[in-house]
C-alpha cells in the first residue's frame, strides 16, 4: 500500500497529500476523539471521520508544526526559558528527557497554581526547598533540632520536591511555555495568557486554537505521539542553541 494513504477497519482508504510523512501515521498523531467531543473551531483541522473518530488532517499538522519549531528556535537562539508542562504519562518520559538534557524547568506532576502568575512567592518555596535539603544533607540541623524534627522536615522536603522540584530551574518567568493537552492543562494556559507568553502545544480536536499561541493538532494521548512531537521540538531547541553558540564566537583574525 502506499505510504501516503491511510486504512482503518477496513474503511475506504483515506488518501493523504504526499507531505505527510510516513513518521506521523506511523505514530498515530492522526488520530482525533469523538465527533461528540471536537470543538467546532477544531473542524478546520480535520480531514475526515472513521469509525466514530475524527481523523486529523495531517498536512495542517505537518505546516503548523514546521511554524512552532521556528518560532521556538528562534526563541532559543534569543536566550530564551522555555517551561514544559506535561503531566499524563504518555509526556512524562519525553519531557523528564529533555529537561534533564537541557537544563530547563517542567512541570510533571501537578501545575502549582501561580507557578507563572505569581512567580515572586513560587521562586521563594523553590529556594527554600533547595536551603533545606542543602542543610539537612551537610548535618547543619543536627545540633539545632530533635531527630524527630528533622524527619518531618525530610518529609517536607520529599513533598516540595514532588510538587516543586522541577522549577528549580525555572530562574525567572518562562518565554515560552510547551505543553501537551492544553485543555487538561487550562490553569497553566491561563497563566501563559495573563502574563502574554506564547504557548506551544500539541492538542486534539477538543482544544480551542484561539487559546494556544502555536497549536500543532495530533493526538495528545498515545505516547507514540507525543514523542513525535517532542522529538520534533527537541530538534528545534537544539538548532536555536547551536544558532546562539556559533553567533557568540569571535570573529577569525583575517590573514
Amino acid at each position: 500500500m502506499p505510504d501516503d494513504v491511510l486504512t482503518q477497519n477496513n474503511s475506504p482508504a483515506l488518501a493523504y497529500p504526499a507531505e505527510a510523512s510516513r513518521e506521523m501515521l506511523d505514530a498515530g498523531v492522526f488520530y482525533g476523539r469523538k465527533k461528540s467531543k471536537t470543538n467546532p473551531r477544531m473542524r478546520q483541522f480535520i480531514l475526515a471521520n472513521r469509525g466514530g473518530i475524527e481523523i486529523i488532517n495531517l498536512q495542517k499538522t505537518s505546516e503548523m508544526l514546521e511554524e512552532a519549531c521556528a518560532f521556538l528556535k528562534e526563541k532559543v537562539r534569543q536566550n530564551g526559558l522555555v517551561l514544559f508542562v506535561g503531566t499524563t504519562p504518555a509526556s512524562e518520559p519525553s519531557i523528564l528527557a529533555m529537561a534533564k538534557r537541557f537544563d530547563l524547568p517542567f512541570v510533571t506532576l501537578r501545575w502549582v497554581g501561580g507557578t507563572i502568575t505569581n512567580f515572586r512567592i513560587i521562586s521563594r518555596r523553590v529556594e527554600y526547598l533547595k536551603k533545606l535539603r542543602s542543610d539537612l544533607a551537610s548535618g547543619a540541623l543536627v545540633d539545632k533540632y530533635t531527630k524527630k524534627e528533622r524527619l518531618e522536615m525530610e518529609r517536607e522536603v520529599k513533598r516540595l520536591h514532588e510538587l516543586m522540584g522541577g522549577l528549580e530551574n525555572l530562574s525567572r518567568e518562562p518565554d515560552v511555555v510547551i505543553m501537551v493537552d492544553p485543555v487538561l492543562h487550562r490553569t497553566a494556559l491561563r497563566e501563559a495568557q495573563i502574563k502574554n507568553i506564547p504557548v506551544v502545544a500539541l492538542a486534539n480536536v477538543d482544544a480551542d486554537p484561539d487559546d494556544v499561541t502555536y497549536l500543532v493538532p495530533g493526538n495528545d494521548k498515545a505516547k507514540t505521539s507525543v514523542e513525535w512531537f517532542f522529538g520534533k521540538i527537541e530538534k528545534a531547541i537544539e538548532d536555536g542553541i547551536k544558532m546562539r553558540v556559533v553567533e557568540k564566537l569571535p570573529e577569525e583574525p583575517k590573514k
